[in-house]
């Protein structure tokens, strides 16, 4: 009952009354970003969602346009500005993703919403992460958040479809706000730290392509 019906009523009450008691710092963030990059202060990026179906994710953009001479964007950490690494910091540049929700293209908790072109390279049963709605966090993201490893955060992501209830949501949510709050597991550049998923799999060839 809550999988099914619950959890979307949920997710609309809550990301709509944090949406309209946070749009001061929307639209404050929103404004200081304008004038930083000069254009939009959003970052929006195809990802696939619930049952793979590709949607705009959408967040405040952390990262400057910077290119090199032969016009190629420069390193993700050259690019990143110092506004952009306090927002990755109190994760408040995830906020717009209130809107992904409420749309429903997402959830508030859910496993997070990967890159498309890492779709051939998951394992059969790490499939089923995507038989749910992508969250804005999630139970990885509780359990080591940006420092743990690709097969941690993807075999949390089959606890979280497996176990799946309004009480785990709560502890979920609950134990997110703390780790905001703390600061901990915060990672600014997480792919400092470790390859994508899609490189890392073709080198350990850890990969199980589904049969058709």
């Amino acid at each position: 009952m809550y999988r099914t019906y619950f959890k979307r009523l949920v997710d609309v009450v809550i990301a709509g009354a944090t949406f309209i008691a946070l749009s001061p710092v929307f639209i404050v963030i929103s404004a200081v970003l304008v004038v930083i990059y000069k254009g939009t202060p959003f970052f929006t990026q195809r990802r696939p969602g619930l049952h793979e179906e590709i949607f705009t994710l959408i967040k405040f953009k952390t990262m400057s346009d910077a290119r090199d001479q032969n016009g190629n964007l420069l390193s993700d950490s050259l690019r990143l500005t110092p506004v952009g690494s306090f927002l990755r910091k109190t994760s408040l540049d995830e906020l717009p993703q209130l809107i992904n929700v409420i749309r429903g293209d997402m959830s508030l908790v859910g496993p997070r919403p990967l890159l498309s072109r890492y779709l051939p390279h998951y394992q059969i049963k790490e499939r089923v992460r995507h038989k749910v709605r992508p969250g804005i966090t999630g139970w990885a993201q509780i359990n080591g958040r940006n420092v743990s490893t690709w097969d941690d955060r993807l075999s949390a992501d089959i606890y979280y479809f497996e176990n799946l209830s309004f009480k785990l949501d709560l502890l979920i949510i609950y134990k997110t706000l703390r780790n905001v709050i703390t600061a901990r597991d915060v990672v600014i550049d997480p792919d400092s730290l470790m390859a994508p998923l899609d490189i890392h799999r073709q080198k350990t060839g850890n990969t199980e392509l589904p049969t058709h």
